[in-house]
């Protein structure tokens, strides 16, 4: 997940938040696009990998609880 953001804020070091740019410009705003293009095919990994770390927490803090109410109280 790391590596992903560190990424995506690679890509996105050079866009810009807001261009006013006229016809002349073209060459700036197709860099802009290829920018956006590529930060909107990495952004459903980095959501995908949100939930995978989520669903890994969820499991650690319970497998952290059945074990401390479960194995340490010898109930199994």
């Amino acid at each position: 997940m790391a590596a992903l953001h560190v990424y995506r804020s690679t890509l996105t070091r050079d866009e810009e938040d807001q261009l006013f740019l006229d016809d002349s410009f073209e060459q700036e705003k197709n860099a802009q696009a290829v920018i956006a293009t590529k930060v909107g095919r990495v952004e459903p990994i980095v959501q995908i990998s949100h939930w995978l770390v989520g669903a890994a927490t969820v499991g650690v803090i319970a497998y952290y609880i059945w074990q401390t109410i479960f194995v340490q109280l010898h109930l199994i």
